[in-house]
């Protein structure tokens, strides 16, 4: 049984002679048998969703990651092809549910691309193939067509002690996997960092002033659910965050 809705922004993808407004099956099994609830992809339309009607009726948001990137105009930047492939659909339905999920004390989580549309809705920038950055390790997805390898578990990060995602999984190292060519540049104001890679990339942030569940990890979580603890935990909370939600009574929109 499935106790709560959380909504799921659409990629939008060409195939077979359409156009789909589709969402990684990953993450929707994920939030089924991880967190317990009942997933619903919505349309990333160019003229936009009544959002607030949307979250109305539902419980929590998911951000998934994505192959597309965040349009840099979005943060300040001139788009060039290395910046690219880009979804302006996905990112105006995204930054939209974002925002006004934090304003309403909606549960949140943001996963890889995720993490990064979070950073810039709330006024943060990104850096573009951190791999060639002086000091920094190679996160991009290894060169290999079998999924297992290419999100295997590869790579320690430290989760800050006291953090809210320290309140989850821990404290100190925990082992992620690793499958993204851009990061956060410049940390949003309102978010906190919550955990970091040797060689200080930024993994994980929460949302400072929100009073309820806001988190973002670089990761992929959603890959491991059923079989990594750490997966396990981040989805789990997720799912009780969303169950308190859906039991509050319901709120109109500020």
């Amino acid at each position: 049984m499935h106790n709560g809705l959380v909504a799921i922004p659409a990629d939008i993808r060409t195939f077979d002679g359409y156009t789909w407004h589709a969402a990684p099956d990953q993450y929707v099994r994920a939030a089924v048998k991880g967190s317990g609830v009942l997933p619903v992809v919505v349309p990333a339309l160019e003229d936009g969703v009544d959002v607030d009607m949307l979250l109305d009726r539902i419980d929590g948001v998911l951000i998934t990651g994505s192959r597309t990137n965040v349009h840099p105009s979005l943060y300040g930047e001139e788009a060039t092809e290395a910046h690219g492939p880009f979804d302006p659909a996905r990112d105006q339905i995204s930054m939209a549910l974002i925002r006004r999920a934090i304003e309403r004390s909606i549960p949140l989580l943001a996963i890889c691309r995720g993490i990064q549309e979070l950073n810039v809705a709330l006024g943060g920038t990104l850096a573009n193939e951190i791999q060639e950055l002086q000091g920094r390790m190679d996160h991009r997805k290894p060169e290999t067509e079998n999924w297992d390898e290419a999100f295997a578990i590869r790579h320690s990060v430290k989760v800050k002690e006291g953090s809210c995602l320290a309140s989850i999984v821990g404290e100190g190292e925990i082992s992620v996997n690793s499958l993204h060519r851009q990061a956060i540049s410049r940390l949003a104001p309102r978010l906190a960092v919550e955990a970091v890679a040797e060689d200080g990339t930024i993994e994980a942030v929460s949302v400072l002033d929100a009073p309820g569940f806001a988190i973002g990890v670089q990761w992929h979580p959603e890959y491991w659910v059923g079989s990594d603890e750490i997966s396990d935990k981040i989805f789990a909370a997720f799912g009780e965050a969303v169950r308190a939600c859906h039991a509050r009574p319901a709120q109109a929109a500020e």
